[in-house]
C-alpha cells in the first residue's frame, strides 16, 4: 500500500494560498528582521552561558 500524500499538501498548500493574500509585504520584512536578530541573540546567549559555565581547569 503506497501513503497518499496528497490530502496534507493539499490541506498546507490551501492554507497557504488563503493566508497569503492577507500577508502585506512589510509584515514579511519585518518578520524576517526578527527573526534574524533573535537568532543572533540566542546564538550569543548561547556562547555566553557555555564561555560561564566552562569548568575552570
Amino acid at each position: 500500500m503506497e501513503p497518499n500524500n496528497s490530502l496534507p499538501i493539499g490541506t498546507a498548500s490551501g492554507t497557504f494560498l488563503s493566508i497569503m493574500p492577507n500577508i502585506l509585504s512589510e509584515d514579511i520584512v519585518k518578520t524576517i528582521i526578527l527573526a534574524v536578530i533573535g537568532a543572533t541573540v540566542s546564538f550569543i546567549v548561547s556562547l555566553l552561558l557555555k564561555w560561564f559555565i566552562k569548568p575552570k581547569k
